[in-house]
């Protein structure tokens, strides 16, 4: 599939002499050393990433690693030093005035950290303002305004002001803005770090609510790694300058690339991060119609299980446990389907990890079911504990 956004072994160097400093880099030379050395600022070195269409790509960092820079080169606003800055395979560093104008006023807007409204215009005249200076008339911009208003939840508020409305409220504005261009590419560069840390959570909700029904290439910038594990399908750290790794919240929890990464991720709460997906077994159930209390033992014994799922047909049956069989086998030499434990924990695959913990308390696997409710796989309750467990003991 073509990438939406690619960029391609970008570098920026700020500074008259780019090429000595390029070449320093290459040489092995540190960020730091070539400051030293020539005064030259290594704002990115051979970044090199694709975003797919419909995706949030969030590019993550702190200060000064260059996510800012980076961003303002898909949209023109800074030139690359080296390298290619793809939007739908058009470079935007090579590209004419005109062809500049065009991928802004169709394919890419952007919502930065401050709210940047006017305060004496309305709350419809700040949503419409990207259009005014594009030349769109007064009917279209309002039209346009408001259905960018409507999908944020502010279209009753097109006629107030913005002191007349909470910050997270003003950001929607700025957020509308953006929408009211109808971008293919939604460019956001710390939209919500001004905001308080309730706010900001929802803000972040709404933005994923938001993408669900808008579908729009996102690529979103954070200093904060909870924010960015939060939004990101994918997400790129940078560190002086460089991608130091690109990967899913799972994968970047659970195998950072490097010390840099991991210092980041050792504090994140795992149980929000990975889903039941991330310890699904096999499910391995047997037939009522097929299999008898001891051929249920003998296969629990041989796959090292206290508890195996039962199936009628497509239908989950219920769960029996190793304990009940083996009693019930001696005591009175029970049929399988009188040892049925018919009350079972089920959920999805896609459900966080701290969400089973009610689940794991009643000991038995956890059922895994898809949509039409069969059987897709077991999540045993000593996998979830495992699974969020501080690596701690192992990195020591």
């Amino acid at each position: 599939m073509k990438a939406k956004v690619e960029a391609k072994n970008i570098f920026k160097i700020f500074g008259d002499d780019p090429k000595s400093a390029q070449n320093m880099l290459e040489e092995g030379r540190s960020k730091e050393e070539i400051f030293e050395a020539t005064g030259l600022t290594i704002g990115v070195q051979d970044a090199s990433f694709a975003v797919q269409q419909g995706e949030i790509f969030v590019i993550m960092g702190l200060s000064g690693s260059g996510k800012s820079t980076l961003v303002r080169m898909i949209n023109g606003l800074i030139a690359p030093t080296s390298g290619e800055m793809l939007v739908d395979g058009t470079d935007i560093a090579n590209c004419s005035p005109q062809q500049m104008r065009e991928i802004r006023r169709t394919k890419v807007a952007m919502v930065f950290q401050h709210f940047a409204l006017f305060p004496h215009k309305t709350v419809g005249e700040n949503a419409a303002y990207g259009l005014k200076i594009k030349g769109m008339g007064a009917a279209e911009r309002r039209e346009r305004a408001l259905a960018a208003l409507e999908q944020v939840g502010l279209r009753a508020h097109a006629d107030s002001y913005p002191d007349e409305l909470s910050g997270g409220m003003q950001q929607r504005v700025g957020l509308a803005r953006g929408l009211a261009a109808e971008p293919e590419v939604l460019l956001m560069d710390e939209p919500f770090s001004a905001l308080d840390p309730l706010i900001r959570s929802d803000m972040q909700e709404e933005l994923l609510e938001l993408q669900r029904s808008m579908k729009k290439t996102i690529i979103f910038i954070t200093h904060d790694l909870d924010e960015a594990l939060t939004l990101g399908d994918r997400i790129a750290i940078m560190h002086n300058g460089a991608i130091v790794q690109i990967g899913t919240a799972e994968e970047i929890v659970d195998k950072p690339a490097d010390d840099y990464v991991a210092a980041f991720t050792k504090d994140i709460d795992r149980s929000r991060v990975f889903t039941a997906q991330s310890v699904l077994s096999p499910a391995e159930a047997i037939d009522l119609s097929k299999d008898t209390a001891a051929s249920a033992i003998e296969r629990m014994e041989q796959l090292n299980r206290d508890a195996i799922y039962v199936l009628d047909g497509d239908r989950i049956a219920g769960t029996v446990t190793y304990r009940d069989l083996t009693a019930s086998m001696r005591d009175n030499g029970a049929a399988l389907s009188d040892a049925i434990i018919a009350d079972y924990p089920t959920t999805k695959s896609t459900t966080p990890l701290h969400e089973l913990y009610p689940l794991c308390e009643s000991g038995l696997p956890i059922a895994i079911v898809g949509r039409k409710g069969r059987l897709e796989g077991i999540v045993e309750p000593q996998a979830v504990l495992a699974k969020v467990a501080s690596d701690s003991d192992e990195a020591a």
